[in-house]
């Protein structure tokens, strides 16, 4: 399906923070990139819907907290396609982190801005972290 170049997939994407809230967590794909947790907002469905259900499928975990309003919004041309996606992160928290690996997640780690540097990550995370602000997570 060729997509109009109007329209933009939306991708709710879990913002997860450290103790500190001075790091975010990624998930390495199998594929070898890494990537927020989260994915493509199901049509009807809201992100405070949708997050628990991806996140389930991608990790195994359960999510205890989704924020009613978003803290980061960016867009990105979609990996090897000429379509866009939007993406709109909610500060999320998660029971724990003993997840269960697939093949969207294989591994998991909170990286600062400065760590994506030697990550090799989709596009929206490199702009989440000219973004992100430590502070606005208080």
């Amino acid at each position: 399906m060729e997509i109009p170049e109007c329209f933009y997939r939306v991708s709710a994407k879990a913002l997860v923070l450290n103790e500190a809230k001075d790091k975010f967590l990624l998930c390495k794909e199998e594929n070898g990139r890494w990537d927020l947790p989260g994915g493509g907002l199901d049509f009807g469905t809201t992100p405070q819907e949708d997050l628990p259900r991806e996140i389930a499928e991608e990790m195994g975990l359960p999510v205890t907290y989704i924020a009613d309003y978003p803290c980061y919004f960016t867009t990105e041309k979609m990996s090897g396609r000429e379509a866009w996606r939007a993406i709109v992160l909610y500060e999320t928290k998660l029971e724990h982190l003993n997840f269960t690996p697939s093949d969207e997640c294989i591994e998991v780690r909170f990286v600062s801005p400065k760590d994506i540097e030697d990550l090799n990550v989709y596009t929206g995370v490199s702009i989440l972290a000219t973004m992100f602000k430590p502070e606005n997570h208080v």
